[in-house]
């Protein structure tokens, strides 16, 4: 059973696996980026008074949260290209259009979560805070920097961490589309080799590298977050 790993290794083998981790954590810093700044975008959106704002990112956070990701993913590459030009299509298709479809589902089903982690941060924040820094005559901007945002991020760090786990495991999700990600090219060496055990233990062992990184990591920057707010 344990046969066959010395020459999944090396080699052609070892350069596909490389290569598709090297996508899918391509897939992973690309989706979390853009995730966290529309994600902070929508939350802002539903902190302003407003119904019409309030309501559309809440129908957005809806459909994302309830519809299943891999549902998400099929109808950004396969419908939503059927409503554009052939000319858009077809340089979609010449550009990695798997890759690029991959990384907008990603990212709008990452967004939705996250905003509603950040949200539940400040809401769990004193409603006197504000107040008491416009007293103080501190300005809105200053009082989002120095005051809420470090508090909200404090609060939000635990869920935000757990996202990114989430986020990490879910690219895997992408080899549906034809993403050349790690789950992608493991499928390609087992249907060569027929070494089924070896191929998804060597899979198994790429994602709890990096979702042990994540935690580590998320567990320094949650450090650091006390820290600073300690001060």
């Amino acid at each position: 059973m344990f046969n066959g790993f010395g020459s999944l290794l090396q080699g052609d083998y070892l350069h596909a696996f490389l290569g598709g981790a090297g996508v899918t954590l391509q897939l992973f810093f690309i989706s979390a980026v853009l995730a966290f700044v529309l994600a902070c975008l929508l939350m802002g959106i539903r902190l302003i008074p407003g119904r019409i704002g309030d309501f559309v990112v809440a129908v957005f956070v809806e459909y994302h949260r309830n519809v299943p990701s891999l549902v998400q993913l099929f109808v950004w590459y396969f419908g939503i290209p059927q409503l554009l030009p052939m000319a858009a299509q077809d340089w979609i298709n010449g550009h990695g259009g798997e890759v690029i479809f991959a990384i907008i589902a990603l990212t709008l089903n990452s967004a939705a979560y996250v905003s509603e982690d950040l949200r539940s941060g400040f809401r769990s924040l004193p409603n006197g805070q504000t107040e008491a820094a416009r007293a103080l005559g501190i300005n809105y901007v200053q009082t989002l920097r120095k005051i809420l945002i470090p508090q909200a991020m404090r609060a939000s760090a635990p869920s935000l961490v757990n996202q990114a786990l989430s986020l990490f495991k879910t690219t895997a999700l992408a080899m549906a589309i034809g993403t050349a990600e790690m789950m992608y090219i493991t499928r390609q060496i087992e249907g060569e080799t027929y070494m089924t055990f070896q191929t998804f233990a060597v899979a198994s062992l790429f994602y709890l590298i990096g979702s042990w990184s994540i935690m580590i990591l998320g567990a320094v920057w949650q450090r650091r977050i006390d820290l600073r707010m300690a001060r």
